[in-house]
Order: C-alpha cells, then sequence, then structure tokens
C-alpha cells in the first residue's frame, strides 16, 4: 500500500485527493515564486485527524505543509519537496464568542471576513486587517498585521492561546484565557510567525475589540512622498491615537484611478482613519489636519460616511490586485520591509531613487504609521532580466533597510523568498533558532525549505 493509500484509510476517500486541478491550486500562492506540486492534498476536519496525518508523516518522513487560502507572498505555501498539502479549509467553525471577556476561538480556517460577521452581532470586530481575506491560521503562521496595526498592533498581539499539532502528532495548547501570565516559557510567541515550520495550528483564542462609537476616514495629498512621510512622523511624535496611517504614493493612485475610475488627485498621499468618541475624536482630527498642513499638505478631505468609508479602503486593499490586472502574463514582487519611524523618510526616498535609476515601473504603498512600506511591481518570470532587475531591487531595500536597524520582513513572512536574509537580520541567533526547529521537528517534515536554508 503506498501511502496516499493509507492517507485514504487514516481518514476517508473523499478527504484525499490527487486531482491535478487541486494539486496545482496547492502548487502555488499569490506571489512570483515558482510553483511545485505537492503529491497529495488532504482535507483533515479535526485536530485528531491533523495528529494522525502528522505521525504516520512523521513515521513515513513525508512533508507536510499546511494550507490556508494560499494568499501568502513568500512561497510559504508551495510545497517544494512535494509530499502532503494540508488544506485547513473544513475547520472553518467560529467555536465560541465570550463577549464579555473580549474574546473569541476559532479554527484556523475561518476567515478574517467570516469572523468580522460573526463579530458584528455583538458589536464587536477583530481588529488585524492585512487587506486578503486569509484565514487566522494563515495570519497567525505569518504573524499577519496590516493597516490597523498602528492602533491595536499585530497578529502576535492578538493571540491569547493556540492549539498546535506537533510533527510528532502531539496535541498542546501555548497560552490560555488570562489577559496576562509569567508562567513558563512564551509559546504563543513562537509559534506565531512559525509558518508551519513547528507545528499546525488547529485551533485560535484570539483578542477582539467594540466597534468604536465614531469613525472618521480621510486623504490627504502632499506634492512629495518626503512630505507625505514627514507627517506620518509628525503624527506619531504628537501622540494621535491613528487608526490608519497608510502611503499610496503618485504611481499607485494612477493605477487606482486607472482601474477603478476614481478621480483621485495624483499625488502622493495618506490615507488616514480615527477611531473613537464623538468629542474626541473631533479634537485629535482638528489636531491631526493642523499637523498635515504645517508639514505640506495640498489638500484634505474626510469621509464619516461608512459606504464612503468602505469605498475608500477598499480601493487600498485592491492595490496589489489591480497592479496583477494591469500586466496580464506578469506575476507581482511585492517588497516588505519595516524601518524605525525616524528613518522612514530616508527609506522611502533611497528606494525611490533605486527604483528611477534602475528604470523601473514600480508604486511604494506601505502602513508607513508603524514603519512598514512595499514596493509593487510586475516581473515577466519569462524574461531572466526581468527577474534579476525584480531580485537587485529587492535586495537593495532589504540591505538598507537592515543596515537602518529594521527587518526583512513587518507582515508577509520569511517563507522562501527571505530565508537568504535570515543569517544576516539575527547573527548568531538564527543558529538557535535551528536548534528550536531541530527539537520540535527532528525529522523536518514540516514545511521544509522556509525560513531555513541551510
Amino acid at each position: 500500500m503506498n501511502y496516499i493509500e493509507h492517507l485514504q484509510n487514516l481518514l476517508s476517500p473523499e478527504q484525499v485527493t490527487t486531482n491535478d486541478v487541486l494539486r496545482e491550486q496547492h502548487g502555488r500562492d499569490e506571489s512570483y515564486h515558482e510553483p511545485h506540486l505537492p503529491d497529495v492534498v488532504v482535507f483533515p476536519k479535526s485536530a485528531e485527524e491533523v495528529s494522525a496525518i502528522l505521525a504516520f508523516a512523521n513515521e513515513q518522513l513525508i512533508p507536510v505543509v499546511p494550507f490556508g487560502l494560499g494568499t501568502s507572498l513568500e512561497g510559504h505555501v508551495i510545497p517544494t519537496k512535494g509530499g502532503i498539502s494540508l488544506d485547513l479549509s473544513l475547520m472553518n467553525a467560529v467555536l465560541e464568542v465570550r463577549s464579555e471577556d473580549f474574546l473569541v476561538k476559532v479554527q484556523p480556517g475561518v476567515t478574517r471576513s467570516q469572523l468580522n460577521k460573526e463579530l458584528k452581532k455583538y458589536g464587536m470586530f477583530f481588529s488585524v486587517d492585512p487587506g486578503a481575506d486569509a484565514t487566522l491560521g494563515g495570519m497567525a503562521a505569518t504573524n499577519a498585521s496590516g493597516t490597523t496595526s498602528v492602533r491595536y498592533g499585530i497578529m502576535r498581539d492578538q493571540v491569547r492561546d493556540l492549539e498546535v499539532v506537533l510533527a510528532n502528532g502531539d496535541i498542546i495548547h501555548t497560552g490560555g484565557l488570562a489577559a496576562k501570565s509569567s508562567s513558563g516559557y512564551h509559546l504563543n510567541g513562537l509559534m506565531i510567525g512559525s509558518e508551519g515550520t513547528l507545528g499546525v495550528i488547529t485551533e485560535l483564542t484570539l483578542r477582539v475589540y467594540g466597534i468604536p462609537e465614531k469613525i472618521v476616514a480621510g486623504r490627504a495629498t502632499f506634492n512629495t512622498v518626503q512630505e507625505a512621510v514627514n507627517s506620518v512622523v509628525a503624527l506619531k511624535q504628537a501622540g494621535i491615537p491613528m487608526a490608519r496611517i497608510e502611503l499610496v504614493d503618485k504611481t499607485s493612485i494612477e493605477q487606482v484611478n486607472h482601474a477603478s475610475g476614481a478621480s483621485f488627485l495624483e499625488m502622493p498621499t495618506l490615507f488616514l482613519e480615527f477611531h473613537g468618541n464623538e468629542s474626541g475624536l473631533q479634537s485629535d482630527v482638528v489636531f491631526a489636519t493642523e499637523l498635515l498642513n504645517d508639514n505640506g499638505c495640498t489638500g484634505l478631505s474626510f469621509e464619516q460616511d461608512e459606504r464612503a468609508r468602505n469605498q475608500l479602503w477598499e480601493l487600498r486593499h485592491n492595490l496589489a490586485y489591480t497592479y496583477i490586472h494591469s500586466a496580464p502574463g506578469k506575476r507581482l514582487m511585492s517588497t516588505d520591509v519595516v524601518v524605525p519611524i525616524n528613518s522612514l523618510p530616508e527609506a522611502i526616498e533611497n528606494s525611490r531613487q533605486k527604483i528611477e535609476s534602475m528604470n523601473i515601473n514600480a508604486g511604494i504603498v506601505g502602513h508607513v504609521g508603524d514603519g512598514n512600506y512595499h514596493i509593487l511591481l510586475m516581473v515577466d518570470m519569462n524574461d531572466p532580466q526581468d527577474i534579476l532587475k525584480a531580485k537587485e531591487l529587492n535586495e537593495h531595500v532589504v540591505e538598507f533597510a537592515l543596515s537602518l536597524g529594521g527587518t526583512c520582513t513587518g507582515e508577509h513572512g520569511v517563507g522562501s523568498g527571505k530565508a537568504k536574509y535570515q543569517r544576516l537580520e539575527h547573527g548568531l541567533a538564527y543558529d538557535w533558532m535551528k536548534q528550536i526547529k531541530q527539537v520540535f521537528d527532528p525529522n523536518n517534515i514540516m514545511n521544509p525549505g522556509k525560513i531555513f536554508i541551510d
């Protein structure tokens, strides 16, 4: 009996497939990284089934790659060594809403929009908003963040507890329900961002928040990116509790207008959002307006209507897809670095100079409120020179960010695309990370080839 037949007996035949179309869907993500097909796609329905699969795979030395929705951008879910693609989409239940504790318990296949639809009944929402409607398990695996992290924090800040199945089939919990603990090692922090290299997340207990009484969104335009970024620094230094501060440069605004029929001024633009109560929020808006004008703002408009606000943020969230649709046949490369806030103007200016010196058509966008920005460019994967130019730009941006004390990835994760920068960023700590990997996964079956390349 081959191992695929064993999996069919272990679960049920309909949960195990070698269908070529499904294998192809599970052999890629949304990145430019080269696809690779798994041998088989498996759809578990419980932590116990995941445990049985991993115990068997560990015994037989079969690679296992967890799969959510495939929205990752650094090759995380690509099974570069073949083996099992472990699709968690059938584990998609919201298990419990603990409204008085501001906690919710979910399975890993639940999506962000699915959770917020359920939480709205309780007057609450889940804060992490990476743009893509990713699964919560995938968001924890990559330590996702997004537009609201400047106010509410990143994925790691929201996780109270995880149920994780380890490579040998053991099922553990990494936290609890309490708001804080000084007991033992911080296993939550270890598992979040581990990208399926240490185990499979099968349940999450997450912090949620009350829907704000008042929300105001706005757009501020500037003559230069430098002025826009200087405004971000000024807003941060003033302590205004911004919920979102997003930069969209002139090139990207042009893409938005062309794709959507919008008529935004084609200038560097900050997309802003304020959360709070009626009186406090109005004071914040007035103070922010003064600071923006002092830093060269040429135009400022605000939206309080929910539909108008949603349309504004939909355009921002769909920007990556706007680039994709603008260049059929090419693949998107999105860089992803974070630098200290006071170094942000220098870093973005350096990136723009490099883009122009290489004669590349690329836009700069980002969650600049926490120092995170991206360069979006389309790459012709059939043109070796195009690929080399894109990689040269990416390397330049990463190395400059690291020279400023930043990181090679703020939210996309390491995957295979950023693995080569790990030793440069972490130094000797990288060797200790590898030893942790060896303890949890001595046979290297868990998403092999990701994060660690040596």
